[in-house]
């Protein structure tokens, strides 16, 4: 597999990557986010064989399609090392861990699809666990080492500290905006004592924290001097990891491989569901994407108007599923390539625009036509909505859900059709977003066993501008050249 970049590198140059040459990396030298030249397409016969396979046989089935570098037995090695029921321990009762991520059904045709039973109880463990033992795989077998920069709303930070803590030749420095996250992520972050994992807490917000990263990265000598990799999804193998849980989902809610399901899914920064794009495009019989945001709804305002305007700062609103507070979706740009025609020249425009704070609009353009044939549909969801079907989940079903799952299951039921099976993603465990379980349910989230007194455990973290020099400063007094 090769890979290319959104807004032309490797197609101009015919000097395309491969996964071990862009898994360290994060943006392609002319800014922009890998993409495979194509997207494998799955026959028929391909989906019968996968169906039969647990997680981990359909994680090495599908990964190798995208990392055909690694030999075939290190990277069976690696997933089989990743997704053991030792790591996916958290599981509710009554649920399978071996299934890794085992789906509920909770009515007929409405299921959840439990992302959250890895260590920080988050869906992103499920590709971050992966990614750290990726890092250490090659990292190992060129002799180098990496200094991780990453951004995070709430649950990418924990998961990707969990992941890489104690890894061998890495260091990991998280960004996170300053009193903007729960006190339960705020804790998993914090408490972290490995001498490997630095947390900056930015005076801004995510967005903030989000263009810091993304500037260091465009230095590409500072990059290079100080060995600059990123675990924020713009990494490619966070996205392909993430395609395989909606093939276990699929096979999981359906019996053959021609029945049509729709997936539900909380979106800030456009990954989760742009894995879903890829698995779309690769054959999984997905009727809709349906795309559901918090009050910062600057990807639904895309999918119903053909604008896409990032807000300023200012207008970043602080809510109860602050994971999704996020203005500048740093995935939907995979997304907008392939909307485009993978015409690289329209992506450099398009964000060229958003780079200088603009917007832009395909409302008149044949791309907003298409936006039909790829499944997309979307919806926005408030504080008021996130209570009232958390209220709703809880009596009806006796399951309780975190805030963000509560968005994705709001929209989803507003885009729910008679026949077809839907399956919202879950997102987080409800123990990190306790504040709003309790004024929605008047009782506490139980907490899984180890996270019972986290607020209480000692938290060091450095507080820092929101600015990019400040930032590498920083990183070049702690990681040595």
């Amino acid at each position: 597999m090769e890979y290319i970049s959104t807004r032309g590198h490797g197609t101009q140059s015919g000097t395309s990557s491969r996964f071990t040459d862009i898994l360290l990396g994060g943006l392609m030298p002319d800014g922009g986010l890998a993409m495979p030249v194509a997207y494998p397409r799955l026959a028929a016969s391909d989906l019968a064989a996968m169906r039969r396979m647990n997680y981990r046989e359909l994680a090495l089935s599908l990964l190798s399609l995208f990392a055909d570098d690694i030999a075939l037995a290190d990277l069976k090695s690696i997933i089989d090392r990743t997704y053991t029921a030792d790591i996916y321990r958290n599981a509710r009762a009554g649920e399978n861990t071996h299934d890794i991520t085992p789906v509920a059904t909770l009515e007929p045709g409405l299921h959840l699809l439990a992302l959250s039973n890895g260590p920080t109880l988050a869906f992103k463990d499920i590709a971050m666990q992966l990614l750290g033992n990726l890092f250490e795989y090659v990292l190992a077998r060129e002799k180098r080492s990496l200094n991780i920069l990453g951004a995070t709303s709430g649950d990418t930070g924990s998961s990707a500290e969990y992941a890489m803590r104690g890894k061998r030749g890495i260091r990991v420095f998280m960004l996170s905006p300053l009193g903007k996250m729960s006190a339960f992520q705020t804790a998993q972050m914090f408490s972290l004592q490995d001498p490997n994992i630095h947390n900056l807490a930015v005076r801004g917000v995510f967005d903030d924290c989000q263009d810091i990263v993304k500037a260091v990265s465009n230095d590409h000598a500072f990059k290079a001097r100080y060995r600059i990799g990123t675990v924020n999804s713009i990494n490619w193998a966070r996205v392909s990891a993430q395609i395989v849980y909606y093939f276990k989902a699929y096979f999981a809610v359906t019996r053959r491989d021609d029945e049509q399901v729709s997936f539900s899914v909380p979106s800030g920064n456009f990954g989760n569901i742009c894995a879903g794009h890829i698995a779309r495009m690769m054959g999984l019989p997905i009727r809709k994407l349906i795309l559901a945001t918090n009050e910062n709804d600057v990807l639904d305002e895309f999918f119903r108007s053909g604008v896409y305007r990032p807000r300023a700062t200012a207008e970043t609103r602080q809510t109860s599923s602050p994971s999704m507070d996020i203005s500048k979706a740093s995935n939907f740009e995979r997304f907008a390539f392939d909307l485009v025609g993978r015409d690289a020249a329209r992506v450099r425009e398009l964000w060229a625009a958003v780079d200088r704070g603009g917007a832009f609009d395909l409302s008149a353009t044949p791309a907003f036509a298409r936006l039909a044939d790829f499944g997309f549909v979307s919806g926005r969801s408030t504080h008021a909505d996130r209570l009232a079907t958390i209220r709703q989940v809880f009596a009806q079903h006796g399951r309780m859900i975190d805030t963000h799952t509560a968005d994705g299951i709001k929209v989803g039921l507003d885009h729910r059709e008679p026949g077809i099976p839907l399956v919202c993603l879950e997102t987080a465990l409800p123990a990190k977003f306790a504040e709003t379980i309790r004024e929605a349910l008047g009782r506490e989230p139980q907490r899984p066993a180890g996270f019972e007194n986290i607020e209480a455990l000692p938290q060091r973290s450095q507080v820092i501008d929101a600015d990019a020099q400040a930032v590498k400063d920083f990183i070049a007094r702690h990681a040595p050249t």
